[in-house]
C-alpha cells in the first residue's frame, strides 16, 4: 500500500510503502514497513508514493507524484 503521506500533520504521517499481511481475506497483522526514506531531516519530502504495482518479474513498482518517477524496487541479490 502507498502512503501518499499528509504534509498538514505533526509529525508528518505517511510518506512509505508498507504491506498489510491477509489470511482468508481479513488482515491477519500489523502493516510492515517495506520502503521509507522519503522525507528528508528538515522535513521537506523527497518523495510521494501514489501508486504501487508488481512488474511481471515480481518488483515493486511504485510511482512518485514529488520526484515525478516511477521507483522500481527488487530484493538485495544473492551473494556467491
Amino acid at each position: 500500500v502507498g502512503q501518499h503521506g499528509s504534509w498538514n500533520r505533526e509529525p508528518r504521517s505517511g510518506y512509505k510503502v508498507i504491506f498489510v499481511p491477509f489470511v482468508n481475506g481479513i488482515p491477519s497483522g500489523a502493516p510492515i514497513d517495506v520502503l521509507t526514506g522519503f522525507v528528508r531531516e528538515n522535513g521537506d519530502a523527497m518523495g510521494r508514493p501514489a501508486g504501487v504495482a508488481v512488474d511481471r518479474r515480481g518488483a515493486l513498482l511504485v510511482a512518485d507524484d514529488v520526484g515525478n518517477v516511477v521507483w522500481r524496487v527488487t530484493g538485495a541479490a544473492a551473494r556467491q
